[in-house]
């Protein structure tokens, strides 16, 4: 599943660079029976197949420290992953990610390989690869040396709190709308002023939670405030 994701684009570059290394293991290979089989049914009932906890316990005590390491159980129980979370995970050198399958693990395995348990949003998949895929790219991208230019990093959505201003390309002109007249002006000053309103206004308009924590100033809060004024009033 992962080999499609790990060899186009940016994580291409990053592993070819030596920038990541990634590394994969089948949690298969550390069973005993013939079958090779990592699930059972649960004790007291139930629908579906849990991860036994042996294979999984001994894959990842198998593998070996390579500095300052952090394994991730990637769950729906687990908590939200966010940008906050993205920075904190690149201060590793080793991030072992585990993947659930079927109906999830085995408590007693959780508790011995788990040190953070992390979910990419509220809604159930076939399993954890896909969000391990999300934590590789997402981690990868703050590390310096593997975005051409690092001012991209700054001003993506999340970084400062908020989501991102409109961006806009050629032509100039596209099916009658034109662009913004203030990105045209060559005016650093004011093309910096109106991303950040257009960064303010489109955070209240999509994700108004985000702006409990973001930090802004007093004349930012009072253009808000106008605007949501402005808004009950029509």
């Amino acid at each position: 599943m992962f080999d499609g994701v790990l060899s186009e684009s940016i994580l291409k570059r990053a592993q070819e660079t030596k920038l990541i290394e990634v590394y994969r293991h089948d949690i298969r290979d550390f069973t005993k029976d013939a079958h090779r089989s990592v699930d059972d049914t649960p004790y007291g009932g139930g629908a579906g197949m849990v991860m036994r906890p042996e294979p999984l316990v001994d894959c990842v005590e198998s593998l070996p420290s390579l500095g300052k390491r952090c394994r991730i159980l990637l769950t729906p129980q687990g908590e939200p992953l966010t940008q906050k979370i993205v920075h904190e995970l690149i201060s590793y050198d080793q991030i072992v990610l585990i993947c659930g399958r079927y109906e999830g693990i085995d408590e007693r395995a959780r508790k011995l390989v788990a040190d953070r348990e992390i979910s990419i949003g509220d809604y159930i998949l076939g399993g954890g690869e896909i969000p391990a895929m999300v934590v590789i790219d997402s981690v990868t991208r703050l590390i310096p040396g593997v975005l051409g230019n690092e001012l991209s990093i700054e001003s993506e959505s999340f970084e400062a709190g908020l989501l991102e201003y409109p961006q806009y390309t050629r032509p100039e002109v596209f099916r009658g709308e034109g662009v913004p007249k203030v990105l045209l002006s060559g005016h650093h000053a004011q093309i910096t002023k109106w991303r950040r309103e257009q960064s303010l206004l489109r955070t209240l308009e999509r994700r108004s939670d985000l702006l409990e924590k973001a930090k802004l100033t007093e004349d930012e809060r009072k253009f808000l405030e106008l605007t949501n004024h402005m808004k009950e009033v029509r």
